[in-house]
């Protein structure tokens, strides 16, 4: 049913593509030519776009252009490239003649005309988005020399990235002290990131396979559906925009005795007219197993992983265009004590090998001054897993899991010149999900069969008033786990208070269903035991209403330009999904059953600042300042002398981050950066410990410490040398327990200890 069902969408997208497909039509004859400049220097990769169509070209590395058969008549030529504010120049252009346009580019260092694409599934300069959109971008991997997702997820307010097992390393990101399963992880926009995904997921996705990462704090599930309760997460991979190469190798030394090498390559061609587009990545990372503590039992476990993918687009005429993109990932993971030996052979042993393979086809067609425009999307992405969670020499413990994630759908969009009282955009469409996941472990009776399936349709309007956007939309979504279709509403009002201070107001909900989340899929040991988790017979859908308000500047204070943002959050949660430990089944593993909580609420305080001293030093920082509380004391353990809990476990009630550049030099630069995290309530289970008990835990400063320098090698090639230090001050957890007994999910703090790291990156474009 499945293969028929994509087999049908995907000749209809090719059967229509091939009736947008204009060959028949003659070319106009009108050519443009020119430069882009800046501060007297030309720009190279520069992108020149023919307005309310997809016709353009790119600077070639002189910073000239040249663009072959334009539209005629009255347009408009803009000039945009990151970094950089936009310019637009009217032309008269006519059949055989040649016109020269020159642009001069001023900077916008502070980011303020940056294109978005999650707040309302469209793009959106991040100024004028109804909502907050915080952008996690490749200068930021950069600085932070991070390898994959995880390690650079930190760096924005409100989120936070924590380990939750020492033997497999299985992480989450946490929104507004919300754990992972809160929040929706998407991939080009499409929610195909699963529950199964979301146990690995952010390690295995390398930062080469990202342009940048878009978030939206609050409930989010008016435009993407279940589970964006937290927020969104919108990994946008890298579109062909220049011919370009680079090759990067990173070698760190983690505590001066574990290995870990990454090795990125990417690639991309984008034809003379800009008509089609390739680009390509890969990766390879091993990194072998860290003892923290000399116990034989390890703290980070062992990573062989290994990536491939692609993006590519065609232009079929000035108003339509089809993107295809792939992606494969592959990783085998290990964890636990005596590597060298068959995992039921060893005392613990938590290992996994994935197999990933993921992919989109979009049609995107437009109408003349792009009034109105018309996607149509299949997305999908398959995993297999084989999997090993055992201890106590255990030969039944091996397992495999099957899952797929597909979404179809369209989404048609309108521009209003007014719409009863001001211009406006609608956007609707309807979409349909699947996910199918097989989660097999005949050794533990365990047989979880899961099909969800959820058919959505929404509607939103955004008004663009003088100075002020209002954006009223809902969604409504029928759940197959669920009896009753649930609608969920979202309310934005952004009022410009002047041109550099804007005030936004946000009302959002979400849901999450009555199924099985990522933690459920990642067995851990605890005590020599292993620990499941099961659902409750009467689990009922957790829901959360979202309010938020907020105020961003843009000043300068002499020649400093500034970006502050204060922003206050409230999220209220009723029959809240919690874990509770209710015993042992009849093989004597320990059982966790999740279930409803009376209720919680999350409020508090995000802080940003951006600061642009000049273009050679900038200074970026977060803080957080929040209460995770439930509505009344919750037990977490069947140990009935265990204190209750009234906070929720694992949220700190204040965390931050700071993000420094210094480029004192044309070729040379300083990268200072950091997290910090407070205190927090974190369950010790017992095993090693006699008792469960609640630890509170220190607070952590993670400092890192980088140097970089550019070397040309010949024209057109050119090299950066790197080195640094992670976790400068080694402040790291040193209370992990010992031995077979340990409770691996007793984890807190940074995720390493100190790491030495030096790499090369070899590039036509630094």
């Amino acid at each position: 049913m499945i293969k028929r069902c994509l087999t049908i969408l995907l000749a209809s997208l090719i059967t229509i593509s091939i009736m947008a497909n204009p060959d028949s039509k003659p070319k106009s004859d009108a050519h443009v030519v020119g430069h882009v400049t800046s501060n007297g220097e030309h720009l190279p990769f520069v992108n020149i776009v023919v307005k309310n169509t997809n016709v353009g070209t790119t600077t070639d590395q002189t910073g000239h252009y040249s663009l072959s058969n334009a539209p005629t008549g009255k347009q408009v030529l803009k000039a945009h490239f990151v970094g950089y504010k936009p310019q637009e120049i009217e032309v008269d252009l006519k059949p055989n003649e040649t016109t020269e346009i020159k642009f001069d580019l001023q900077e916008d260092r502070i980011g303020l005309n940056e294109v978005v694409v999650t707040a309302n599934r469209g793009e959106t300069n991040r100024q004028d988005a109804a909502v907050i959109v915080n952008v996690l971008n490749a200068k930021l991997f950069q600085a932070t020399n991070a390898v994959c997702l995880s390690e650079g997820l930190s760096y924005q307010p409100g989120l936070r990235v924590e380990n939750n097992c020492q033997n497999c390393g299985f992480q989450q990101v946490r929104i507004n002290g919300l754990e992972g399963p809160y929040s929706q992880i998407l991939i080009d926009s499409r929610p195909i990131y699963s529950a199964l995904s979301g146990v690995y997921g952010i390690e295995q996705i390398p930062v080469n396979m990202i342009d940048r990462v878009e978030v939206i704090r609050g409930g989010g599930s008016a435009l993407y559906g279940s589970n964006a309760i937290a927020g969104t997460i919108n990994i946008i991979t890298k579109e062909p925009l220049h011919n370009s190469f680079d090759v990067t190798e990173n070698y760190a030394l983690i505590d001066g005795t574990t290995d870990d090498n990454t090795i990125h390559f990417n690639s991309s061609y984008v034809s003379d007219n800009r008509q089609a587009g390739f680009s390509m990545f890969a990766s390879n990372r091993k990194r072998g197993s860290y003892d923290a503590n000399g116990d034989g039992f390890s703290e980070l476990g062992k990573i062989e992983g290994s990536g491939l993918g692609f993006r590519s687009y065609y232009k079929m005429s000035p108003y339509s265009k089809i993107t295809a993109t792939y992606h494969y990932l592959n990783e085998f993971r290990r964890g636990g004590n005596q590597f060298d030996l068959q995992p039921h052979e060893t005392d613990i042993t938590e290992q996994t090998e994935h197999r990933i393979n993921g992919g989109e086809l979009v049609l995107d067609l437009f109408t003349p001054g792009y009034a109105n425009k018309l996607s149509t999307y299949v997305s999908a992405q398959q995993t297999l897993r084989d999997s090993y969670y055992g201890a106590g020499h255990d030969p039944n413990a091996y397992g495999n899991t099957t899952d797929l994630a597909l979404v179809a759908g369209s989404q048609y969009t309108h521009q209003f010149d007014k719409l009863w009282l001001a211009p406006a955009t609608l956007t609707t469409g309807a979409e349909y999900q699947l996910n199918n996941l097989h989660d097999k472990m005949p050794g533990y009776q365990r047989d979880l069969k899961q099909d969800v399936n959820i058919a959505g349709f929404f509607l939103q309007n955004e008004w663009r008033f003088n100075h002020a956007q209002l954006l009223l939309g809902a969604r409504l979504d029928k759940h197959n786990l669920i009896d009753d279709a649930i609608i969920s509403p979202r309310a934005n009002l952004l009022i410009h208070i002047t041109p550099k201070l804007q005030w936004r107001n946000t009302f959002s909900t979400g849901f999450r269903a009555p199924q099985a989340f990522d933690e459920d899929l990642h067995i851990m040991a605890v005590g020599g035991e292993v620990m499941l988790i099961q659902l409750a017979d009467d689990l009922s859908t957790e829901r959360s209403y979202s309010y938020s308000t907020s105020f961003d500047s843009y000043y300068s204070l002499g020649n400093i330009e500034n970006n502050f943002m204060v922003e206050g959050f409230y999220t209220k949660l009723t029959d809240v999904f919690k874990v509770e430990e209710i015993g042992v089944d009849d093989q004597g593993n320990k059982l966790l059953e999740r279930r409803n909580a009376s209720g919680a609420k999350v409020m508090g305080i995000n802080l940003e600042n951006r600061m642009i001293f000049s273009p050679k030093y900038q200074l970026q920082m977060g803080f957080t300042l929040q209460q995770s509380r439930y509505l009344s004391p919750e037990a977490w353990s069947d140990d009935t002398s265990a204190e209750l809990l009234e906070t929720m476990p694992r949220s700190p009630e204040t965390y931050g981050y700071m993000s420094f550049t210094a480029s004192p030099w044309n070729r040379f630069k300083t990268y200072l950066s950091g997290t910090y995290t407070g205190s927090m309530l974190v369950p010790h289970y017992a095993g090693y410990i006699d008792q469960d008990v609640i630890k509170h835990t220190p607070s952590f400063v993670d400092l890192n410490l980088k140097f970089s320098y550019d070397v040309k090698i010949t024209d057109g090639v050119l090299a950066r040398f790197e080195t640094g230090v992670q976790n400068l001050f080694n402040s790291y957890q040193t209370d992990f327990d010992k031995g077979e007994s340990r409770d691996a999910g007793y984890m807190y703090g940074p995720m390493k200890p100190r790491t030495i790291f030096v790499g090369i990156k070899i590039s036509n474009i630094l």
